[in-house]
């Protein structure tokens, strides 16, 4: 039993891209369904759907072919949560990456959440 999801997942897709897989399974979640559908978004990976393995459900991730490395890194953790306001949104790596926000209008990058004014937790950042 693993404490971090997030960090789960960021960790996979991060291994998976280190060993050229093309693609990764993580056990399924509604929040990483929602980390995800960013990360496609803005490219980071080619797809995702849930799948039904015996009796658990699970996420297959098709990474990235032309990516060579991801950098992800998990910002707000179980132990030390970071919220960030909407002024204080930053560009991630001069905008070629992304912060993810859990904001309470669900999951969004961070640009998204600057444009609605909204603030949240600041769960992760990709470039």
């Amino acid at each position: 039993m693993y404490t971090d999801p997030i960090a789960d997942l960021l960790t996979r897709i991060r291994n998976g891209y280190m060993s050229r897989k093309d693609t990764v399974t993580i056990p399924y979640s509604g929040t990483k369904m929602d980390v995800l559908e960013v990360m496609k978004q803005r490219h980071f990976i080619e797809d995702f759907k849930k799948v039904t393995n015996n009796k658990f459900q699970e996420i297959e991730v098709i990474l990235n072919p032309s990516l060579g490395r991801v950098n992800l890194k998990r910002v707000s953790k179980p132990g030390q949560r970071i919220y960030i306001k909407a002024v204080g949104m930053k560009k991630i790596n001069g905008g070629m990456g992304v912060a993810i926000v859990s904001t309470p209008k669900g999951i969004m990058s961070g640009e998204k959440a600057k444009e609605q004014n909204l603030g949240g937790e600041l769960i992760c950042e990709i470039f």
